[in-house]
């Protein structure tokens, strides 16, 4: 199964940044699907979820910045960050099969897509 993810790239501290990752209909409609990042030298870690039905999760460490939403292609979902930090730099991984309950990936993923923020 392959999850295409795109965007990302280098941004200034405050400053915004849209990444997004398309799955194929039948995985986008059956399964969640969100984001995981991984700092350098740290342990990938849950970012956010979207549900199918609308329901979305974020780690506390971006809520109120970070957005996860799916667009007028439902097969495609986005993360919109706002307002970020050093700290949000890494790779994000696109991974679709999300338990919303443990915030477990699931087994499908996506290449993993740079996000640098410059201090």
């Amino acid at each position: 199964v392959q999850l295409q993810a795109s965007g990302g790239g280098l941004v200034q501290a405050g400053g915004s940044l849209r990444i997004s990752c398309t799955a194929p209909r039948n995985i986008a409609s059956s399964l969640t699907m969100g984001w995981y990042r991984q700092a350098p030298g740290k342990e990938r870690e849950f970012v956010a979820v979207s549900a199918f039905s609308g329901y979305t999760d974020h780690a506390d460490s971006v809520k109120d910045r970070f957005t996860i939403s799916r667009d007028a292609d439902p097969n495609t979902v986005n993360l919109q960050m706002r307002n970020m930090l050093p700290e949000d730099t890494g790779v994000y991984y696109c991974n679709a099969g999300i338990n919303i309950v443990t915030r477990r990936p699931g087994n499908y993923w996506g290449q993993g897509t740079e996000v640098t923020v410059s201090s």
